[in-house]
């Protein structure tokens, strides 16, 4: 195993005719960790990934791993295990027989296929046909191929897809035990929830541009937290925020405000300060969808920009 695979995306550009797909992006993934690759539909995240892969050719910049293009790499599958697509199997061959090809195309020796199945628990289905799997077990199977050559940096594309909530909670596991490790894991997925509970850091783009890279923490401490306040006078403390420079984002939501710019106890001051009485104030913090759809100026009921 290869665990000094840096990913760096430098300026990286690409255009298909007249249309801009990536626009000079630039970002790392570094060993040991677990990272969110995400980003709006059409946002520039598979053109991206392609161009890591040496699938596409970048029309400026660099995407390479290790410090070498992926088609520099003396033996790529060997250093980067990559899952874009859990359909590319023969629905004819055996979970067995299709790593086995692969084995021998790809000169490991034959014992990883035992070993690999094991890993991605498909062991008690190493002999059946692929066409008889589901979704989940196809995710699997493709996992296990991207392991066989004990890579260094794994590529995944929507991971969690087709798994059930135990499968899913596996590959939480899984995923964090290969970053612990020493191994780059880059995942891109739609799943929001279950990226916020796997991934360490993530980079989110938009109409092929990075928007923020960061940890989870650090972006959602960039975006601030909504204070919760209820009062048996809300209109009075509304009035009384909007009064302060630079003025609050108040938005009244039922029998509470939702306060965006100020921390819970400039709020408590200002309510001591006009006699209003409070029953709540507390701080939310921001999960990874909020902060996703502040970042892209998508909708959470599926519009946007």
């Amino acid at each position: 195993m290869d665990a000094t695979g840096r990913i760096v995306v430098s300026g990286l550009t690409k255009m298909f005719g007249p249309v801009r797909a990536v626009h000079n992006l630039s970002f790392t993934v570094e060993p040991g960790t677990i990272s969110g690759f995400l980003g709006p539909n059409g946002a520039g995240k598979t053109t991206t990934l392609r161009c890591l892969l040496g699938l596409v050719t970048p029309t400026a910049g660099t995407a390479t791993i290790g410090g070498l293009r992926y088609i520099d790499l003396p033996h790529p599958s060997s250093t980067v295990g990559a899952v874009l697509d859990s359909s590319s199997f023969h629905p004819a061959r055996s979970a067995k027989d299709h790593l086995r090809i692969l084995c021998v195309v790809n000169g490991y020796p034959v014992a990883r296929v035992d070993a690999v199945l094991g890993l991605v628990g498909l062991s008690a289905v190493a002999d059946r046909k692929v066409r008889g799997f589901s979704t989940g077990m196809r995710q699997r199977l493709g996992l296990a191929a991207a392991l066989l050559g004990d890579p260094g940096v794994l590529i995944l594309d929507e991971p969690a897809n087709g798994l059930d909530p135990e499968g899913i909670a596996w590959l939480r596991g899984f995923l964090r035990r290969l970053a612990s490790e020493g191994r780059t894991v880059l995942i891109s997925s739609h799943v929001l929830s279950e990226v916020e509970q796997t991934v360490d850091d993530i980079v989110v783009i938009d109409q092929g541009t990075l928007v923020r890279q960061g940890s989870l923490k650090e972006l959602a401490s960039q975006q601030g937290s909504t204070v919760v306040v209820r009062a048996p006078d809300l209109d009075r403390l509304t009035v009384a925020l909007g009064l302060l420079s630079p003025r609050p984002d108040v938005q009244r939501q039922d029998d509470a405000l939702m306060v965006r710019g100020l921390e819970p106890a400039a709020i408590g001051h200002v309510a001591f300060r006009e006699g209003i009485e409070l029953h709540e104030l507390a701080a939310e913090r921001s999960d990874l969808e909020d902060i996703f759809f502040a970042l892209t100026g998508e909708s959470s009921d599926g519009g946007g920009r």
